[in-house]
């Protein structure tokens, strides 16, 4: 048996490093050496991924971007472990490692899971758990949205001893990711990918699309493509409830405990974390002028790293019986998952990588598909839109996604009458929002993958799944309702 797993080991790996070092050589046509090169490294280091670790083949990854010709090893890191995502992750784990130590998230896990809604059955649960995610995720970023249920899942899975790889554990953590990301796109609100495609629709055409009618259309889309991924789950992953149905509801409120001072003041650094996330956006909808915008705008220019290390800095500077709230050392060395950042670093570099300019990977999909786009008809070519904006934001980047299959959209459809434009952005936006298949995509999906409750094959699947459900929802729901509002 270990022969055997030695073999396919060593098998995998010669196949992803010819993908990543040797494919360049082999010519495919229209293709540039750099491109072939770069679509090599993207599948080798998937099937490592998929097959062998998550770690060590995002360092090689590093590596093999770093020979590509148009990018170097400075810009490679500069772009991975220098991106300001990876800071936000670094210090989010922190801040939500000192409160993973304090009572509140196991008595919100209790809340969940002793609620009458859950005692009705194990699926009323899950719906409980997906649709308090959904509503909290129309005004909060998904990344941010992750990091606060993430621990609460975790904790959920402690409470019911559900072991690392147990369906039922899987079946909370891919839903946590994929819900995150279906909220994302139902409101404008906090969300930049909507705002990218709203806001190049406005230059081209000087009128803006109002949130009301993106909300008309996004907010049925998302709850029914939430509410067909829970039918696919129960389905096709078929978990075992058991421990849902086994647990004794009363025993465990009265284990709810006490709260000490001490837990009560890295609650209040976490919700000031929180705030300082979500209330900039929100009070710039309101406050458009004035000292208090311009101080707004620019602690929201710091980027989403900012309000983390606040709370990272605070934690160790509030002393409580001559001790600090969090102690960094242990923090760093027990609070952050490595394996998760290391391969966040991967992913940032190679989304950095498949947009580069000089590379020319995103024009040459946009100059190949515009072509075809532009001789079908017109609810095919919403079909075409929709799918090429799912696919792509789970292969790379959701910014450039929106910019870039907006931008394609705007083009070819310029001038056109038989279509409604407004739709067409309006789906893009939304299905930008829609990544949650692979690690590339998102950053909480390498996260979900390296917790041990979920695999990279049953991300993408599942991810993959929930994806053409939304593109479904998107053209045969998104696009007629769009018709009657445009």
């Amino acid at each position: 048996m270990t022969r055997n797993k030695d073999l396919k080991f060593y098998l995998i790996l010669v196949i992803a490093l010819f993908l990543m070092f040797g494919l360049r050589f082999i010519p495919i046509a229209s293709l540039t050496p750099s491109m072939v090169q770069l679509l090599g490294i993207f599948m080798g280091v998937l099937l490592l991924w998929l097959f062998v670790a998550i770690d060590w083949p995002s360092i090689l990854l590093l590596g093999a971007l770093a020979l590509v010709p148009e990018l170097s090893f400075n810009n490679v890191i500069a772009s991975s472990y220098g991106n300001s995502t990876f800071v936000f992750l670094m210090f989010t784990f922190i801040v939500t490692y000192a409160l993973s130590r304090t009572s509140y998230l196991k008595r919100i896990a209790l809340s969940f899971i002793t609620s009458k809604i859950a005692q009705k059955g194990p699926w009323h649960f899950v719906i409980l758990y997906s649709a308090s995610i959904i509503f909290l995720g129309m005004f909060i970023s998904p990344t941010v949205l992750f990091f606060v249920y993430l621990p609460i899942v975790e904790e959920i899975c402690a409470i019911l001893k559900v072991k690392k790889g147990d369906k039922l554990g899987a079946l909370l953590m891919m839903s946590t990711v994929i819900m995150c990301g279906i909220s994302s796109g139902m409101t404008p609100i906090a969300h930049v990918f909507p705002l990218i495609s709203m806001g190049l629709y406005a230059d081209m055409y000087a009128e803006s699309i109002d949130y009301a009618r993106y909300m008309i259309i996004a907010v049925p889309v998302g709850i029914l493509c939430a509410a067909l991924v829970l039918v696919s789950f129960k389905v096709f992953l078929r978990p075992d409830m058991k421990a849902l149905n086994l647990f004794n509801a009363e025993k465990l409120k009265r284990e709810k405990g006490t709260v000490t001072f001490e837990e009560k003041l890295i609650m209040a650094v976490f919700v000031l974390v929180v705030c300082l996330w979500i209330l900039p956006g929100l009070l710039m909808l309101v406050i458009k002028e004035g000292p208090i915008y311009a101080f707004l705008d620019w602690f929201d220019s710091l980027g989403t790293a900012m309000p983390p290390l606040i709370g990272t800095v605070l934690l160790c500077i509030i002393h409580v019986k001559e001790k600090p709230l969090l102690n960094i050392a242990e923090a760093m060395s027990k609070g952050v998952s490595w394996p998760s950042l290391i391969m966040c670093a991967g992913t940032l570099a190679l989304g950095s990588a498949l947009t580069n300019s000089d590379i020319g990977f995103t024009l040459w999909l946009s100059e190949n598909l515009a072509p075809i786009i532009d001789s079908v008809a017109p609810f095919i070519m919403v079909g075409i839109f929709a799918l090429w904006a799912a696919v792509q934001t789970n292969l790379s980047s959701n910014m450039v996604t929106a910019t870039l299959v907006t931008t394609a959209a705007l083009s070819i459809t310029y001038g056109l009458d038989n279509i409604s434009i407004p739709a067409i952005v309006i789906i893009i936006g939304m299905l930008a929002s829609y990544s949650f298949a692979t690690p590339p995509a998102m950053p909480c999906v390498a996260i979900a993958i390296s917790s041990g409750y979920t695999s990279t094959m049953q991300m993408m699947a599942y991810g993959f799944l929930a994806m053409f459900i939304g593109v479904f929802f998107a053209v045969c729901v998104g696009y007629p309702l769009a018709l009657c509002l445009f």
